[in-house]
């Protein structure tokens, strides 16, 4: 019977990656992702996993940010990542949804919301940029909507797992230029993990 359990729920693993697969394939050839770096978000489902015990060799994510980065001293620049940012508020009606948990918390089963703007390098992000908090249902609406709108911005998208590391180096994709990213600061490194501070 056991034998049996497994058997059926690889073919159901099986049918459910043939899916996202698809589904990020389409992404990567219309939002002109990295390759690699979608090759290695496929094969992570939207789930939750905590412990301190727990490997982030196959941390499920629970949760996404889609950043914005811009030069904060260039004041073209400022002003159309605003009007990006405004324009995606409206468009989910995000208004007066301002993220109230820390920027790395997976916050499984949370909305979407709005990260204030940081106007000067901060956590590890090496030039001003916004993020919003994407749940997994809405990745796709959401990222396709960005990669459409977002002109000549840089747009950085990663999963939140509790593994803040591997989220911001292995598992991200980059529409746009590839910035640096800062990974010392980062102090949340197993599944689930919810960090005190904002990284």
């Amino acid at each position: 019977k056991q034998w049996y359990q497994r058997r059926v729920r690889g073919y159901f693993d099986l049918i459910m990656l043939t899916a996202l697969l698809t589904t990020l394939l389409v992404a990567c050839a219309t939002g002109h992702y990295h390759d690699y770096d979608w090759k290695v978000m496929q094969s992570i489902f939207p789930d939750l996993l905590a412990g301190e015990d727990e490997s982030c060799d196959h941390a499920k994510i629970s949760s996404y940010h889609i950043h914005v980065l811009f030069w904060q001293n260039n004041k073209d620049h400022v002003e159309s990542a605003l009007n990006l940012r405004n324009n995606f508020i409206n468009r989910y009606r995000l208004n007066n949804k301002t993220c109230t948990i820390a920027a790395g918390n997976p916050a499984f089963g949370h909305e979407m919301c709005v990260f204030e703007v940081d106007w000067n390098p901060a956590g590890p992000f090496t030039t001003a940029q916004y993020s919003f908090f994407i749940p997994p249902y809405r990745l796709q609406e959401t990222s396709f909507w960005m990669l459409q709108n977002k002109g000549d911005h840089d747009v950085f998208i990663h999963p939140n797992s509790g593994c803040e590391t591997d989220d911001h180096t292995k598992w991200n994709t980059f529409s746009g230029a590839k910035w640096p990213i800062d990974a010392s600061v980062f102090t949340c490194n197993y599944p689930g993990c919810k960090p005190n501070t904002r990284s």
